[in-house]
């Protein structure tokens, strides 16, 4: 049993209220009002900040969107605050999940679940899953009238600053946006700390910062990769580098990385020693070409957007990158037009090919190219 109350403002079309009107009844006496009113502007938070207004967030606050390209730490936030937003997490009539695309599909599903009092009252909150269909049209009746029983979470992925859903609740009283980006250095240090204390071993602050080196940006798939190097550290009492390499690094691909960068930076002493280590060990000439071809296209890709008008840092947050390769980046993009960049995608896609055609010249063809396109790197530095 439950009551529930009209959730629907005066300017929503008259359709929508009779639509309303089947699915919600007149308001329980026995409603309660939200502890405290709502503040009188909206509040743009930071991605640094996210944690701490999470700990400690404002009841006035009805509706959480949490959005970002790190599906993982969305997840993460989203089921903290959902735990820390009702008393029994494992009750499904105070935590209620729901499913965007139903949502979606039926935008007034949400709010006549949001507006509906528990027969034993409580704490309650609903989180609703990420999906790429639109969902204004569910919130914009719980952003003009809040939920005063249930606080609502939204999950998304990377909103961009235009997107409809991110606007309304930037600009609402009542609700709050959230960003996720990657984690950076310092963030991946405390997680592994955390995940190596709770194991009941230590890891000196070398060995962190190696391991946080050689972590992505997705929050989820690094507490996987620090869970699988605990398994394999077994009964050892502390974590060491040679279990990080062993479990989390490979030394080939920092070795590849190490030249891919050095073509885009310009460095040539440092493209000939990771060409000649490659080679040593056997990798192929047109695999090297490969990797700098790849890293070609997401950099064009990258400035492209940066072209259009998003900042460097906002697109490089985008690309989930190992920690120690986000400045690389960005200082490739900084270095790098988009022209530059579309001409030394048609070099590498020659040289691919060209080392098809003739293995045996395959490593000259590769030094050639790595070296033209090294020297554009370092004339783009000295622009």
């Amino acid at each position: 049993m439950s009551a529930r109350r009209s959730v629907l403002p005066p300017c929503v079309p008259r359709g929508m209220r009779r639509s309303a009107r089947r699915r919600t009844s007149p308001p329980s006496s026995g409603a309660r009002s939200p502890p405290t009113s709502p503040p009188d502007a909206m509040v743009a938070i930071k991605a640094h900040e996210a944690e701490r207004t999470l700990a400690r967030l404002d009841p006035a606050w009805r509706l959480v969107l949490i959005y970002g390209p790190d599906a993982g730490l969305v997840s993460e936030r989203a089921a903290g605050l959902a735990r820390a937003s009702v008393d029994d997490p494992e009750d499904a009539f105070q935590l209620v999940r729901m499913d965007g695309d139903v949502i979606a599909s039926d935008p007034l599903k949400l709010a006549d679940e949001a507006n509906t009092i528990g027969l034993f009252g409580g704490r309650r909150a609903i989180r609703v899953s990420p999906t790429s269909k639109p969902l204004l049209a569910a919130l914009e009746p719980l952003l003009a009238t809040p939920s005063q029983d249930a606080l609502v979470i939204i999950e998304a992925g990377d909103l961009q600053r235009s997107n409809p859903v991110r606007t309304a609740c930037e600009k609402a009283k009542t609700a709050l946006a959230i960003p996720c980006y990657g984690d950076a250095a310092r963030d991946l240090g405390s997680i592994i700390d955390e995940m190596v204390r709770a194991a009941g071993k230590s890891i000196d602050r070398t060995t962190r910062d190696h391991l946080a080196g050689l972590l992505g940006g997705d929050r989820q798939t690094s507490r996987r990769e620090i869970e699988k190097l605990l398994l394999y550290v077994g009964a050892n009492l502390a974590v060491e580098i040679g279990h990080v390499d062993a479990i989390v690094g490979d030394t080939a691909q920092r070795e590849q990385a190490m030249l891919v960068d050095a073509v885009f930076a310009g460095k040539l002493p440092v493209l000939d020693l990771a060409q000649a280590k490659l080679s040593s060990e056997g990798l192929d000439s047109g695999v090297m070409l490969g990797a700098v071809l790849r890293q070609a296209l997401a950099l064009l890709k990258a400035r492209q957007s940066i072209d259009a008008g998003r900042g460097v840092r906002d697109v490089v947050s985008t690309m989930r990158l190992p920690y120690p390769r986000v400045a690389t980046t960005e200082a490739a993009l900084n270095a790098w037009s988009s022209a530059k960049l579309s001409e030394a995608v048609g070099l590498l896609g020659n040289a691919v090919l060209a080392t098809r055609q003739n293995a045996d010249m395959g490593r000259a063809i590769a030094t050639r190219t790595l070296w033209t396109l090294a020297r554009l790197g370092r004339a783009g530095r000295a622009e």
